[in-house]
């Protein structure tokens, strides 16, 4: 594979799982009592206060744009991939029990664990649309 299109690849990895976590960290701020209910749910916080999920919220997007933007590589892609581990693993008796109720959307984690996986793997190469090498540029100049 030629290295422009293997650029471009982990482009479209990246802009895809950015776009699926965006989608998670929004939430926290159009829906919070839905974070309150998956934290009881999930990772067992029975009172989580009704300004954490803006915290959590303005965290992970805080996240997300710096991994889309391939800032600070090994630590946000890192940190994306870390959470959304936590939360496969969390929810694991739900993806091996496939066919109650709608419990066959979360098996949707693991492919997302597996692209999170090879893009941490690839961070390196993953340079389409970064500021990482500008920044890091910038920086050994100081």
């Amino acid at each position: 594979m030629s290295k422009s299109k293997l650029k471009l690849a982990l482009f479209i990895l990246r802009f895809g799982i950015a776009f699926f976590f965006a989608i998670w960290a929004l939430e926290k701020f159009v829906k919070p009592e839905t974070t309150v209910a998956i934290w009881k749910a999930f990772y067992f916080v029975d009172a989580l206060p009704m300004q954490a999920p803006y915290l959590i919220g303005a965290i992970q997007m805080a996240a997300v744009l710096l991994f889309f933007f391939g800032i600070l590589k090994f630590w946000t892609y890192g940190l994306l991939m870390a959470m959304h581990l936590g939360s496969t693993v969390l929810s694991f008796d739900r993806i091996m029990d496939l066919y109650s109720g709608s419990n066959h959307l979360f098996v949707a984690a693991v492919p997302v664990l597996g692209a999170l996986v090879a893009l941490f793997i690839l961070r390196e190469e993953d340079t389409l649309f970064t500021f990482s090498g500008k920044i890091r540029g910038k920086l050994a100049d100081n």
